[in-house]
């Protein structure tokens, strides 16, 4: 079934490869240790990490949206030291509120007395993983300066560009419930994400754990040392571009794209954007998972993950969730056929 999907994936893997390989699998398992029931949601978050884009996770307050993100930032070893002033932090937390602007993210000039001249105080925003906290919540001004940030990895503060680290990932949050006071993030922001996660309860075996062995849970997630450096991460960033995507498989994503674009339950469709970032997350879950070639059931589960949040459905759509399920049924079958063929 699966012979045109996976030629050209069946070599084996070079040491590059294994070594990404490895380590997706010792950030997972040492994020499996402190988070508890939410083994997809790891999966997901690193394959973001990997894909070199950010996640918008979505979930109620204590869903472990901070402790995870906040994990991950530990499991990760800092190298770089961006200046004589500041350093690039492993992780770093922006709470964001209604009346932050946008210095309090990106960071300010101050004059400096000693030197007579200004110089640059980096924000929060300088870190390899930054937990972006209901970012819903600030104003559009500050939202848009910190679009810069994760479009281009750069911060402009009065007309001069700081750069951020090459590893630079974002892990936002918003609570779906709690929309007071909130200013809703615009498509172009969020068309910035690669993924979005809706994040739901732990079934009950694994809430009972959480109960049990919380002492010890967070003093896990306390004592963990890192487990990868910065350049490990990017060495597996570029493996991703090993794994293996079939022409067939490019056909089905082009396929899927073009459905958003003529589909009654859609407003308007994607983007190329979304295509190409839609083969990304396909490479980095595969190479999560240990695999060097995408398939029709990788395509199945990441698609949603990656363009559900990208649309917009039409007023008459009363679940979003069947309706996408309706709109990808016809490419995934083709799939399915021209696979088998």
């Amino acid at each position: 079934m699966r012979e045109d999907l996976n030629h050209g994936g069946s070599a084996e893997p070079s040491e590059n490869f294994q070594r990404a390989v490895q380590t997706a699998q010792d950030l997972h398992h040492s994020l499996g240790k402190v988070i508890k029931g939410r083994d997809d949601t790891i999966r997901l978050t690193i394959t973001a990490l990997l894909a070199d884009g950010h996640v918008l996770l979505e979930d109620y307050p204590g869903s472990g949206k901070t402790l995870l993100t906040k994990t991950l930032g530990r499991l990760i070893r800092s190298e770089v030291v961006q200046d004589d002033y500041s350093h690039i932090l492993p992780f770093r937390r922006i709470q964001f509120t209604p009346d932050m602007l946008p210095g309090d993210v990106l960071g300010v000039n101050v004059f400096d007395a000693q030197s007579g001249s200004f110089r640059f105080l980096h924000g929060p925003v300088f870190a390899h993983v930054v937990l972006a906290d209901e970012l819903n919540r600030t104003g559009p001004k500050v939202q848009a300066a910190f679009l810069e940030c994760m479009a281009e990895k750069q911060v402009t503060i009065d007309n001069v560009t700081h750069r951020l680290d090459q590893l630079f990932f974002v892990v936002g949050t918003q609570n779906p419930l709690d929309l007071a006071g909130t200013y809703p993030l615009p498509l172009v922001q969020l068309d910035r994400f690669l993924l979005k996660i809706p994040m739901s309860y732990v079934d009950a075996s694994s809430e009972i754990e959480i109960l049990r062995d919380h002492e010890s849970i967070m003093g896990s997630a306390e004592s963990l040392e890192p487990v990868c450096s910065r350049e490990q991460v990017l060495a597996a960033q570029r493996a991703t571009k090993e794994v293996f995507v079939s022409d067939t498989l490019r056909r089905a994503i082009v396929d899927l794209v073009q459905e958003t674009r003529s589909s009654p339950l859609l407003q308007f469709g994607v983007s190329t954007r979304a295509g190409l970032m839609l083969q990304s997350a396909l490479r980095a879950w595969a190479l999560v998972n240990g695999k060097t070639y995408v398939d029709e059931d990788d395509l199945k589960y990441i698609a949603p993950f990656v363009l559900r949040h990208r649309l917009k459905f039409s007023g008459g759509v009363s679940s979003e969730a069947e309706a996408f399920e309706q709109i990808i049924s016809n490419p995934l079958e083709r799939l399915i056929r021209a696979s088998r063929s």
